[in-house]
């Protein structure tokens, strides 16, 4: 006997792909009237005030006192470093679309980085997945640097590659240490520490750039109200539930909606050589996130 999923619990990881990405637009949106670290602070500390308060309502279990320092990592690797040099690329020129692609490629990061903490092996199809999903996004950057746009720059490369590792060494630690961390305290503790650490960084690397206007407000209301409330509990809501490996190959998903999202809205496009790089790239990380078929036992089936 079988026990079917709650509905709530199919649509979860979809509607936090659609969620999540809408964020690469909105760095676009917000870029253009604040400094991406000002932004980010700002963004983080409105939402961390805001998830006390509903913490405060709704009476949510308090954050262990030996769980803060798992929560200070975790914030400042997935929401201080993966963010800033996500938001820091884009206002270098760096295309949403491309960030989003970049960035997708945290998946193989994490599930090789993974499996190599817990001392398991690659087989051959994973490792070719690693390679494919690499060179896929090495063909879309050379594309972009051939066709002399000047918007692929290598402060937006370096920072890209810096906010993947940080995504991926936040997923890993949450997952290892923080996964009965309590959602709603835990990821406000999160944004606390990311808060603190980006105010820091503003302050040293940018003048405090922060020009309110409609078009600011608005996308704050939607940083914080979609994407660092609904769609980051979300996520550490399915990071509770599934591997590392699993939930960060949703983030691979992202970019073919942020491609469109940008198209629409920026004008952006990806020439053919790109289109297939990407398709390279998403058949790498199919490789390297697929399970080996096996014949599942009664008790696995229950499990799920």
């Amino acid at each position: 006997m079988t026990t079917k999923t709650p509905l709530f619990e199919r649509l979860t990881p979809w509607i936090f792909v659609a969620l999540w990405s809408t964020g690469f637009v909105v760095a676009r949106y917000s870029t253009r009237n604040a400094g991406p670290l000002s932004f980010l602070t700002v963004r983080m500390l409105c939402a961390a005030v805001l998830l006390y308060v509903i913490a405060k309502v709704v009476k949510a279990p308090k954050l262990a006192r030996g769980s803060w320092s798992t929560s200070a990592i975790v914030g400042t690797c997935m929401h201080a470093i993966y963010l800033g040099g996500v938001f820091y690329a884009i206002k270098k020129g760096l295309p949403s679309g491309l960030s989003a692609l970049i960035a997708g490629l945290h998946p193989v990061v994490t599930s090789v980085a993974g499996r190599i903490i817990l001392k398991e092996k690659l087989r051959r199809s994973q490792w070719a997945g690693v390679l494919l999903g690499i060179s896929g996004v090495l063909v879309v950057v050379v594309d972009k640097v051939r066709d002399g746009l000047g918007d692929v720059t290598k402060p937006a490369l370096i920072a890209m590659v810096i906010s993947v590792i940080g995504m991926s060494t936040g997923t890993l630690v949450q997952r290892a240490r923080g996964k009965d961390m309590p959602l709603v305290t835990g990821t406000a503790a999160q944004y606390v520490s990311a808060g603190a650490v980006l105010l820091v960084a503003s302050s040293l690397f940018e003048k405090w750039e922060f020009h309110l206007n409609g078009e600011l407000l608005l996308a704050l209301l939607w940083s914080v109200l979609v994407l660092s409330l609904s769609a980051v509990m979300l996520m550490m809501l399915l990071i509770s539930r599934h591997s590392a490996a699993r939930v960060s190959s949703l983030f691979f998903l992202t970019p073919a909606l942020s491609a469109i999202e940008s198209a629409i809205l920026f004008g952006e496009r990806l020439g053919l050589l790109a289109l297939v790089a990407l398709v390279v790239a998403l058949t790498g990380v199919w490789l390297t996130m697929r399970n080996p078929v096996v014949a599942p036992s009664p008790e696995s089936l229950l499990a799920d």
